[in-house]
């Protein structure tokens, strides 16, 4: 590693050797760095005092980056707080100078620039001191890789100890803040020292452009590593009053890779020692006023969550399911409302949206963060205002009782740290009118519905009484009418059937012939009034077409009912007979075995057709 950096060094010496004329009338008098690696994100705060010993004005001045370093800068901003010439402005004033990227012509093509616009340029002779911020993702790495969970989690960060720029540095000195003072080992140079757990580098003097330093720091940190590897907010725009603010996380854990087995009892007795560095609970800081909060995943509404709300600010503290250590990921969704006054403006005619663009939770690293502004539908000549580059596109969204649809504004950025979460704005033209549309279609709906139910009521929807289906349900009506009845004949016949075998029971039991002739008389009188009622009965069916198909059955029926009928009666007048003549009971056993054979199986062909016409 000390060879790479050492060549690296040697090849920019080299290159600077070749720029120094170009670049000679601009000098860094004096460079003042701050490493601050408390986090997974490091931060790297360079205090410039830039003075120009030329004659030209100067406009610009360049910060040049490693590409390996350059991969990983998310963010990069420029501020002065101190006047031109060293005057000093009010207290807490600061003026912000515009970063781009450049390529200039003839530079290293292992360095990546960018430039700083000074609004005023340098005369001769004049110096200005800024300050400038680097914000890089990623960069600290875990070495050991893989951990398990007794283990700390060690970093490694790489790193020059000179101020890497294309201008000739005076004087400089470097500042290396950790986490903790436990340190595994560190680079050291001339002018090296640690004190507790700050290391610091300098001051050095007279370095040449491009002076390269390499130093490697490998530390202890059981910060945890939250890296949303994808986050999509969206924030949904009513002009009834309310905007709704709707978080996706798929969250990762970004430091060492967890080995081994995973014990919960060890973590829960001892949280600080075994797990450390898990994701134990995330802070979310929501706008002020904000309601309606929810905090859920796939399988549901997740309860392990605490808000506190002031005038000030809203913060929303969630717990995951299940800790999350080096490799594990989880998914989840934050939702929340925001009074629309709060956000909504009007500027030039226009409607604008202002509102934050980053996560709100702190130290989170996002590689992927899409933001969806969802439009009221009818909104037009829409244009976006952010303080940084992002890739925007649009699409629409269809929702409850729209038509054409809602358009959303889509921005996207990649590498997202806590420094970009700031405002951004939505301009669009939005006619008043087009609110009234949807409560309109409501009442419209509403309307229509009662008018179709007032004509429903009024309309008479029966079948028409002259037409020949309402003919033909008459005719099978009158149909199923006389069936029953001529079932409810057969039934009566049948009860009187049972109570002619019921006298029979009586004459052996008492012996009384008289009253069993008595009994059959009186059935005999029954049964001949019920064929009275039964024959207009068979003739109505026997002239209907409707009862053709049901007919042959009851036919049937009534003719097995009258066989059945006069089998009884045989058996009746035998066993009487008997009785008269004094025969023993085998003598009228033998008489009458083979007509209750016969019985027995007509009252059972009696009952199933009965079965038949009842399922009809």
């Amino acid at each position: 590693m000390r060879d790479m950096g050492s060549r690296f060094g040697l090849f920019l010496l080299a290159v600077s050797i070749l720029w120094a004329p170009v670049l000679s009338d601009l000098v860094i008098s004096k460079v003042d760095r701050r490493i601050d690696l408390t986090s997974q994100i490091a931060r790297i705060t360079s205090t410039l005092k830039v003075e120009n010993e030329g004659s030209d004005l100067v406009t610009e001045v360049l910060l040049a980056f490693p590409d390996v370093q350059a991969e990983h800068l998310a963010h990069v901003a420029a501020t002065s707080s101190v006047g031109k010439g060293g005057k000093g402005k009010a207290k807490g004033s600061s003026t912000s100078y515009a970063v781009q990227p450049v390529d200039p012509k003839g530079v290293p093509a292992s360095l990546t620039f960018y430039s700083v616009t000074l609004p005023k340029g340098l005369g001769k002779g004049e110096s200005l001191t800024f300050d400038v911020l680097a914000v890089l993702t990623h960069t600290l790495k875990p070495f050991p890789e893989k951990i398990t969970q007794a283990d700390i989690q060690l970093l490694v960060f790489q790193d020059t100890a000179h101020y890497l720029s294309p201008y000739a540095v005076k004087a400089q000195t470097l500042s290396v803040k950790l986490p903790d003072a436990r340190i595994e080992s560190y680079t050291r140079v001339d002018n090296t020292k640690n004190v507790g757990s700050e290391i610091k580098y300098g001051p050095y003097e007279n370095l040449p452009p491009f002076s390269y330093s390499p130093i490697v720091v490998h530390f202890e940190s059981n910060q945890p590593f939250a890296v949303a590897e994808e986050l999509v907010r969206e924030i949904e725009i009513s002009h009834w009053g309310n905007v709704q603010v709707t978080e996706h996380y798929k969250f990762v854990h970004g430091g060492a890779q967890s080995k081994g087995e995973f014990s919960r009892l060890d973590y829960q007795a001892r949280p600080h020692v075994r797990g450390q560095y898990a994701i134990r609970r995330l802070v979310a800081k929501l706008p002020p006023r904000a309601h309606s909060v929810y905090y859920r995943d796939e399988i549901g509404n997740i309860s392990t969550s605490n808000l506190w709300s002031d005038s000030k600010k809203t913060e929303l503290e969630i717990e995951p399911r299940y800790p999350v250590i080096g490799g594990w990921k989880t998914a989840f969704t934050i939702g929340y409302g925001l009074p629309l006054h709060d956000f909504l403006f009007q500027s030039d005619g226009k409607r604008l949206i202002d509102i934050t663009f980053g996560c709100p939770m702190n130290e989170v690293v996002i590689n992927t963060l899409i933001v969806k502004v969802v439009l009221p539908e009818g909104s037009r000549d829409i244009s976006v205002s952010a303080p940084f580059p992002l890739k925007e596109s649009k699409e629409t969204k269809f929702s409850h009782l729209d038509i054409a649809g809602r358009p959303v504004v889509v921005l996207e950025k990649t590498n997202a740290v806590p420094e970009h979460n700031q405002k951004f704005q939505v301009y669009y033209k939005f006619n008043s009118i087009a609110m009234l549309m949807e409560p309109l279609m409501l009442i419209s709906g509403f309307f229509f519905l009662f008018v179709a139910g007032i004509v429903c009521m009024h309309v008479d929807l029966s079948i028409s009484k002259s037409s020949a289906s309402y003919l033909a349900k008459l005719q099978w009506d009158e149909v199923q009418a006389t069936i029953q009845q001529i079932q409810h004949i057969i039934n009566r016949g049948l009860v009187i059937h049972d109570k002619l075998e019921a006298s029979l029971r009586d004459l052996s039991r008492t012996g009384d012939i008289q009253a069993c002739k008595a009994a059959r008389k009186a059935a005999d009188g029954s049964l001949k009034e019920l064929s009275k009622e039964i024959k207009p009965l068979l003739a109505f069916l026997q002239s209907s077409q409707q009862a053709a198909h049901i007919l042959p059955k009851v036919e049937e029926l009534v003719t097995k009912e009258r066989d059945l009928e006069e089998r009884l009666m045989a058996k009746h007048s035998t066993i009487v007979d008997c009785y008269e003549k004094k025969c023993g009971g085998k003598e009228i056993e033998n008489r009458v075995a083979s007509q209750l054979q016969k019985i027995t199986a007509l009252r059972k062909e009696v009952d199933d057709l009965l079965e038949f016409i009842d399922e009809i």
